[in-house]
């Protein structure tokens, strides 16, 4: 089966992932979009999300927290603010975020910045799927 390298680098690790692989399926401010090898070129903004990558007949998770994802026929490079693999999660740290930007969402208040508090919102949530934890 063909494959595409995907480069993954965030400002704080360098590179956090180097491998060949068979697809991407990731989430951009165009849709969820999957990448296959010899795939278009395309440069877009990435969402906080649970990105999975197949490769050799399974599947990984990843979290990128946003950024940026340029493809080309042969390559996928992506410049996250941040990039977690499951083991680098901490399940509680996570939760607690999830916790802290559901309340401020539903108070409603003017001094909230509802902008932010959906982003981080957006990451816990994110990272908890990464884990496989239950939401909520």
């Amino acid at each position: 089966m063909a494959t595409i390298l995907l480069e993954i680098a965030t400002p704080d690790k360098g590179e956090v992932y180097a491998k060949e692989i068979n697809m991407l399926i990731c989430r951009s401010v165009c849709g969820e979009l999957g990448i296959l090898p010899k795939h278009a070129r395309l440069m877009t903004e990435l969402l906080p999300h649970a990105m999975r990558i197949k490769e050799g007949g399974g599947e990984t998770q990843l979290f990128v927290s946003g950024g940026f994802m340029e493809v080309t026929p042969e390559k996928i490079t992506i410049l996250a603010d941040a990039a977690e693999a499951p083991d680098d999660i901490d399940v509680e740290r996570a939760r607690a975020a999830y916790k802290r930007a559901e309340e401020r969402l539903a108070k409603k208040d003017s001094d909230i910045d509802i902008d932010r508090a959906e982003a981080a919102l957006a990451r816990a949530k994110a990272r908890l799927l990464v884990k496989g934890v239950p939401i909520g």
